[in-house]
């Protein structure tokens, strides 16, 4: 077990190079093409691998959570203080807003900006509900049954989510409101962050509640009933 500053220092290192990447990336492909599906690829691409990467290796520090809606679910479950998910919480926060920095001043845009691209209306939240249901769903199941995967599953899961959700996959608190700081390809509006960080609670906590029921094996009869007492 890993002591709290190195694992906070995990969470935040871990959760500003998934944001410097989901930034950078995003720059990068609008840069080099006009066309959005090409540019969207080359934003998705990236994350996916990232992810991989990043819970592979810091993933025996801390858990590799790089997202307050994974964390708040872990304290739900009661793997963890109250306590230490707000300083989780925090240091997620602090990573993804000095991965934004760090993208922006890689490609010489001012350190901060404010998002124009608007990310609003009922489809979007049900895609952010969506999207951070199947997370969680990924990651406990992973858990569960195969948690050597869980780098993988988690890359493989984002990179899909990508493209069959309206909002692109979001999917995360932190990671949202460091993308409100750009604005660039893969900006969100200040004033739409509300109702994203909502559906993305929503879907973390419908995502707990199934997967407490649907991995909860029904316990067999331990004795015949020939052998219980009195039974002829």
């Amino acid at each position: 077990m890993f002591d709290l500053p190195r694992r906070l220092t995990a969470e935040a290192l871990g959760t500003a190079m998934l944001v410097a990447t989901v930034v950078g990336s995003g720059i990068m492909a609008d840069r080099l093409s006009e066309d959005t599906a090409v540019s969207l690829l080359g934003n998705t691409l990236p994350t996916g691998a990232i992810l991989v990467v990043l819970i592979t290796l810091l993933g025996p520090i801390s858990g590799a959570h790089f997202n307050p809606a994974v964390t708040m679910v872990f304290a739900l479950r009661r793997e963890m203080t109250a306590r230490v998910a707000f300083f989780y919480i925090l240091a997620q926060i602090a990573g993804g807003v000095a991965g934004t920095i760090l993208a922006h001043a890689m490609f010489d845009l001012p350190l901060l900006q404010v998002s124009a691209t608007i990310r609003t209306g009922p489809g979007q939240w049900l895609a952010e509900v969506v999207a951070t249901f199947g997370l969680v769903l990924t990651i406990l199941a992973g858990i569960r049954f195969r948690s050597e995967a869980i780098p993988w599953l988690v890359g493989l899961y984002i990179t899909a989510a990508y493209w069959f959700t309206a909002s692109t996959s979001f999917a995360n608190p932190a990671v949202a409101l460091a993308r409100s700081l750009t604005d660039t390809f893969a900006g969100i509006r200040p004033a739409d962050l509300p109702g994203f960080i909502l559906a993305e609670s929503v879907g973390a906590l419908a995502a707990l509640l199934l997967t407490g029921w649907l991995l909860s094996e029904t316990k067999p009869l331990t004795q015949p009933l020939a052998h219980i007492k009195g039974a002829e």
